[in-house]
Formats: structure tokens, sequence, C-alpha cells
């Protein structure tokens, strides 16, 4: 026994870090917690939504949650496994907020779902080479550190939009304003009612920092709905039940049927998309991809190794190479697994508060991830109207970083504005990205200052205003 404790020690660093074993075991469990949610909420936002064929995850012609479930769980506990022995860091993985509802609205409405996690599947195959390359550096400088911080506010807000449309609190009219307060301006449906306590009930948890609080919102909101749905009968929503549940009816567990999530990796295809739409938008798609999840890693890996006080005084953590290596790998497995790119979670914040300093703590993260894969059949008694409330929750804690941006300098506030507007006002994750580097580009360019736009961003912007003439120009021309 000591000898095992022995070897632990010496290959994670452990007493080098001023850590334990039990520290470490109860970071990995305090990190899974904070993070389990994913394994619902992926699912419902990759899994409920037919691509442009009409088809879901899985090639089939209805949802299969317990699948999406079922692979989110299995490639978020294989990475983090292999974040703690390669990387040997306290940070965990798993399918990436935001990035997920870019494939989900953005890509997979113009192309099949194959085709988009075979374009994720690319985006982590660069990402993988520009840390190879050293030239993630060079990516990391081109783009202004405060419209990165909009990209992440944007998303944000398009996340918690997406909470409260798909859980009815929100609804498109035909007439009139384009949305209002659920039913005709009132909330007046069991649904609703249980989407309300629930968002209540999280926030709540949050605010007092209850370890956990997402998760635990989301259990006791399916509690609530099933005994809604048990007492009041509500039904599932639909042009004659507009107080229906939206996207899935709760309903007693039966027998836990289990999913083979390896299925899922037989289903992307890498090159399907330029066949399918033009080069310059699957090129933008991909960069786009590439965008977020490559700053949303940087920003992570820093703030929680701060926490954890492994960066050193120039900026740097140990190993990290390797952070990054793994990084890119899950966006590539992700793809391949088809549930959406895997990035580090800054929950992994929570196991390094419990005193994980090393990578012991992600494995034990990475087992129970592993774990959760035979519980996944449960996410069919889940309605989204429990689950809804984590995303419009999700949405609050991405938009804090917007105190980083400094509002009184014109020439990055107004693209930011634009970049975090318009991706919940257009339901586009990309558009908000085009908008704001194009007006920060011009405004640079009229004011004298073309030599600060790295040429990157000269490149992309002029992809971006390439990309939206194409439209007006083919009308002008009448094609």
């Amino acid at each position: 026994m000591s000898d095992t404790r022995n070897a632990l020690d010496s290959f994670f660093s452990i007493s080098a870090r001023g850590s334990t074993i039990g520290r470490e075991i109860r970071g990995g469990l305090a990190t899974f917690l904070t993070m389990a949610y994913i394994v619902v909420l992926n699912p419902f936002i990759i899994g409920n939504k037919p691509d442009v064929e009409g088809q879901f995850i899985g090639d089939g012609s209805a949802a299969n949650l317990t699948l999406v479930a079922a692979g989110t769980a299995f490639v978020a506990g294989v990475l983090t496994i292999l974040m703690g022995l390669v990387a040997r860091v306290p940070f965990a993985m798993a399918a990436g907020l935001g990035l997920n509802a870019f494939v989900t609205f953005n890509i997979a409405t113009v192309m099949s779902w194959e085709e988009a996690m075979g374009l994720v599947f690319l985006e982590g195959v660069i990402i993988a080479v520009l840390v190879l390359t050293g030239l993630r550096t060079a990516v990391f400088h081109a783009i202004p550190a405060q419209l990165k911080t909009a990209i992440s506010v944007g998303i944000g807000l398009f996340i918690a939009l997406i909470g409260f449309v798909d859980a009815g609190f929100v609804r498109r009219v035909a007439a009139g304003p384009p949305l209002e307060l659920g039913i005709g301006g009132a909330l007046t449906s069991w649904p609703i009612f249980v989407f309300v306590i629930g968002l209540l009930v999280t926030v709540v948890l949050v605010a007092r920092k209850v370890k956990g609080a997402i998760l635990l919102g989301i259990v006791g909101s399916t509690v609530l709905a099933l005994i809604v749905d048990f007492v009041a009968k509500p039904g599932l929503f639909g042009p004659d039940n507009p107080g229906g549940f939206q996207l899935n009816q709760p309903s007693q567990p039966g027998p836990l049927a289990m999913e083979n999530p390896l299925s899922l990796f037989t289903e992307f295809d890498p090159f399907g998309a330029f066949g399918r739409v033009q080069v310059l938008l699957v090129a933008l798609l991909i960069f786009t991809l590439l965008i977020t999840d490559f700053f949303d890693t940087m920003g992570t890996i820093v703030g929680v190794g701060k926490q954890a006080d492994l960066v050193a005084e120039d900026g740097t953590l140990p190993r990290t190479r390797e952070i990054l290596l793994v990084d890119s790998i899950g966006a590539a497995a992700g793809g391949a697994g088809s549930v959406s790119s895997n990035t580090t979670y800054v929950e992994s914040a929570a196991g390094v508060g419990e005193g994980a300093r090393t990578g012991l703590a992600s494995v034990v993260t990475g087992l129970l991830f592993l774990v959760a894969v035979f519980f996944a059949p449960l996410v069919k008694i889940v309605p989204y109207e429990a689950a809804a409330p984590a995303l419009v929750v999700v949405g609050f804690l991405m938009m804090t970083s917007i105190r980083n941006i400094d509002w009184d300098d014109y020439e990055v506030a107004i693209p930011a504005f634009l970049t975090i507007v318009i991706m919940p006002f257009t339901y586009s994750i990309s558009n908000g990205i085009g908008a704001g580097f194009i007006s920060y580009v011009l405004i640079k360019a009229v004011r004298g200052k073309s030599r600060e736009v790295h040429p990157l961003m000269w490149g992309v912007a002029g992809a971006f205003l390439f990309f939206y003439a194409i439209g007006p120009v083919k009308i002008l021309l009448g094609l």
C-alpha cells in the first residue's frame, strides 16, 4: 500500500505541490459534481435538433438523448483521465457549452450532423498543429483581449436565450413583437412553473456557492416536473396544447437500457462539408470554432492555474504544451464521438478549491464520468424545463467577464457591443464574431491606426466581409 502511495506521489508530484492523496480525491469529486450537469445539458442542446436532412445525432429520425448522454459522459471521462495522466494538472474536460450551441444552430442547419462533427474534428486537428508548431502564440496575440471577452459574453447571452425560448418562458409570435413572455404574455402553464421554480432555486444555490448547485438544480427541477406531470398531466407541447412540456415529457424511469457510446464514433465525416456548402463558409465555420475553443481554453487554464498556484511569475504553467495538446485532442475526439468539441472546464476550480493540485484529481473526475455512462438513460426523464435553468445560470456566469471590457474606449467597446448583441439577436455566434471583427478593423482604419491591427485580423475580417457580400452580389447579378 505504501509503495502505491509513493508511486502516486512521485508520478503526480503530490507532496511537491503541497497536496495529499485525500485532497486530490476530494477535489476530483468536487469537480465532477460541479460539471456533471453537462451530461444532461449537452444532449438537450445537440441531441434535440435535426440537421439539414431532418436527421438527429446517431443518424436517426428521432432524438436519442440517452445515446448522446452516454457519449458525452464517455468522451469527457476518457479525456479528463488523459489530462490527468499526460498534463498532470487538476483540469477536467467535457463538451463545451457555447461550442455545442454553435454547432447546433450554425453548422447543423446547413449540413448533416456527420459533416458538422467532421468540422469539429478538423478544428481539433488544426489546434493540435498550432500547439505542436508553436503558432498558438501568434494566434493568441492576433485578436484583442477585449474582443475575446466579448465573444464569451455574447455566447453567454445566446445560451441564456436558448434556455428561455426552449423552456417556453419566452416565445416567438406570429405578429407583433418578435418575442413575448410565456403564453400570450402570461406565465400560465405548469411546465413554465417548473422552469421558474427551478431557475429561482438554482440561482439561490449558486449565490450561496453550494457545490454542485447547477446539478442539484436540475435534479430538483426534474423531481418537481415528475410531480407536476403526475398531478396536472399537462402533456407534450403542440399546436393545440401550448401549455405542454416543450421538448421532452417527464416520465417514470423504466429499465436502464444501456447505449453504446462507441457507436457514435462511426458517425462523423471530416470532408463531407466541402461538397455540401461553399468552401469559404466551411473555412469561416472552422475558424469560428477555433477562435471560441482556443481562447476559452487559454483563459480557463490560466485562471484555474493561478488559483492552484501553478502559474509562474512569467505567466507560464508547468507542462503547458501537454495541457494544450490534450485540450486539442479533446476537440478532435468530441467531433469524432459526435458529442461536440470537448474543452477544459472552468468548473475545475471547484476541485482546486478543495485542495486539488495535481492530475490525480482529474483521474478521479474522469473515472466518475465513466461511471455516469451507465446512468445515461436517466436523462430521458428530464424535461427541458428542468434543464433550461442551468443554461440561464451558465449564461450569467459567462457574462460576468463583461467587466473586463473598457467601455470608455469606443475603438474596442463598439465592436465588443456588436459582438455581444448580434449573437442572441440573430441566433448566430458567427454573425456576432463577424460583426465585431469587421467593425474593429474599420474603426481602427478610419482613425489612422491600421498598423495596430494584426494581419490575421485583416484577413479574417476580409473573409467575413466577403462572405456577407456573396448574397447581395448574387441578387444584383441576378444569380
